[in-house]
C-alpha cells in the first residue's frame, strides 16, 4: 500500500476528548494539527469555538463530539447539541449511537437517532457525521446492524468506538467496510498509537483514523 505522509494525515482526526483537557491543552492540540497538516482535531462540544478560533484560516477542520460518551441523550437533545457545535463552527460530528436500544431490538429507535443529527447536516450544508457504533461492547451481528442502519439513515461515516470501551481491530474495521460498502467512510477509533496500527487499519478498509497520538504517528513516517 502506497501513501504519502501528506496522504496519512489529511486522513487523521487528532483527538481530545478527556473530561480533564484544559483550554491551553486545545491550544496546543490546534498548533500541532495545523503544524502537521492533520484533516481535523476531535474536542468535546465546549471547545468547538475555541478550536475554530485557533484553527481560522487553515484547512483544519473542527469536529465536535456529540451524546458522548455513552449515546444515552435522547434525539433531540443529539441533535440540538450538533447544531450549537455547527453554530459554533464545527464542520464534522462524532455522536455515540443509541447502543441500548439496538441491543434491544429497537432498530427505529436507532435510525431515528441518527436520523436527528443528519436532518442538521441536511439544513447546514457541508457536515461530515460520523456513527460510533461502539464495537468493543456489540455482537459482530450488532455491529453489521449498526453499521447498515447508520447507512439507511443518511450518516457519512461509521466509527469503531469512543476509545472507552475496548478499540479498533483490524477485524472489526473489515467488517464495517464489507458492510457499507466502498462509498461509506469507515473510522477507526480507539488504541491507535503508532504507524503501523494506523497502516494496519488503512488496509482494512479505514480510510478515516482517530487518535490522541496524532504527532507520534506522524512523526514515525519517513517518506
Amino acid at each position: 500500500m502506497e501513501i504519502s505522509r501528506r496522504q496519512l494525515a489529511k486522513m487523521i482526526d487528532y483527538t481530545l476528548v478527556k473530561p480533564t483537557a484544559t483550554r491551553n491543552d486545545i491550544k496546543k492540540l490546534c498548533e500541532e494539527a495545523e503544524k502537521h497538516g492533520f484533516g481535523c482535531v476531535s474536542v468535546n462540544p465546549t471547545y468547538v469555538s475555541l478550536a475554530t478560533q485557533l484553527l481560522k484560516g487553515t484547512d483544519v477542520k473542527v469536529c465536535s463530539t456529540v451524546g458522548f460518551p455513552f449515546g444515552v441523550t435522547l434525539p433531540e437533545v443529539k441533535a440540538f447539541e450538533a447544531w450549537r457545535a455547527v453554530e459554533n463552527g464545527a464542520r464534522e460530528i462524532d455522536m455515540v449511537i443509541n447502543l441500548g436500544a439496538l441491543k434491544s431490538g429497537d432498530y427505529e429507535a436507532v435510525k431515528k437517532d441518527i436520523e436527528a443529527v443528519v436532518d442538521v447536516k441536511r439544513s447546514h450544508g457541508d457536515i461530515t457525521v460520523k456513527v460510533i457504533i461502539e464495537t468493543g461492547l456489540s455482537t459482530d451481528n450488532e455491529k453489521v446492524l449498526a453499521c447498515k442502519i447508520a447507512k439507511e439513515a443518511g450518516a457519512d461515516f461509521v466509527k469503531t468506538s469512543t476509545g472507552l470501551v475496548g478499540g479498533a481491530t483490524v477485524e472489526d474495521v473489515q467488517l464495517m467496510r464489507e458492510t457499507v460498502g466502498k462509498d461509506m467512510g469507515v473510522k477507526a477509533a480507539g488504541g491507535i498509537r503508532t504507524l503501523e496500527d494506523a497502516l494496519a487499519m488503512i488496509r482494512a478498509g479505514a480510510n478515516r483514523i482517530g487518535t490522541s497520538t496524532a504527532v507520534a504517528i506522524i512523526e514515525e513516517f519517513r517518506k
